[in-house]
Parts: C-alpha cells; sequence; structure tokens
C-alpha cells in the first residue's frame, strides 16, 4: 500500500513542478515499499540518496520559480524546503550508523506529515499565486 497518494489538489498550475510532485511521491512510496520488504540496508541508503537528489533538484526549480516572479514568501517556503532536506539526511545517517534502527515510523511521520503539511500550507499558497 502506498504512503502518499497524489491528489488533485496537490497540482500547481505549473506542469514542470506537477511532474516532479508526481515524482517524488512515486519515490517516496518506492522507499516505503523498500522498507515495508525489508530490503538490505545499501537499498534503502540508495532510495535515500536518490530522494535526497531529486527532492533538492524539485526544490531549486521550484524556488527559481518562486524568486523570478517575486513571490513574497520564497524565503519562508525555501527554510521549509530547507528543513527537509535536513531531515531527509538525519534518516540517512541514522540508516547508516545503525543496522538496528527502526527508521519505518519515522520515515512515515515526518514525510508523510511534510509532504501532506507543506502542500497543504506553503504550496497551496503559491498554487494559488501561480495558478493566477
Amino acid at each position: 500500500m502506498a504512503l502518499l497518494e497524489f491528489r488533485d489538489d496537490f497540482n500547481t498550475g505549473n506542469s514542470s513542478i506537477d511532474h516532479e510532485h508526481k515524482e517524488l511521491i512515486n519515490l517516496i512510496n518506492e522507499l516505503h515499499e523498500s522498507l515495508q520488504s525489508k530490503d538490505t540496508k545499501n537499498d534503502v541508503e540508495d532510495i535515500l540518496g536518490e530522494l535526497h537528489g531529486q527532492v533538492s533538484s524539485h526544490f531549486a526549480l521550484e524556488e527559481k520559480v518562486m524568486r523570478d516572479m517575486k513571490y513574497v514568501e520564497v524565503n519562508e517556503h525555501c527554510a521549509d524546503h530547507n528543513r527537509l532536506l535536513g531531515e531527509i539526511l538525519d534518516i540517512a545517517d541514522a540508516v547508516h550508523n545503525d543496522e538496528n534502527y527502526d527508521y519505518m515510523p519515522r520515515l512515515e511521520r515526518e514525510v508523510q506529515s511534510w509532504f501532506v503539511n507543506h502542500f497543504k500550507e506553503m504550496d497551496a499558497r503559491l498554487h494559488a499565486v501561480l495558478k493566477h
């Protein structure tokens, strides 16, 4: 079962950002399935590395769009992006350093909460501006 599902209210009206949101959700669900399947630690670390890279790339695109349009909440939005990237790195470090680390609950809690809250709050405000 997927951890996250893409919903219509996640659409921004910017096809590049929307496509990347879908790809990120797919990758998060791949990581979730890997954890549920008890894949090897190396497999989980590989997916976390890919997730961090894709999230970083996506944020760079989103932040460029915000700066280009002189979005008033760009600094707050970027700070939230940095917080998520830090959380992904923290989870990756914990997986790497502790063979018995129980990272599934943390991943589910932090990533699901971040995406749902970030999409509902920060991205929703951005999307409202992008759609007009």
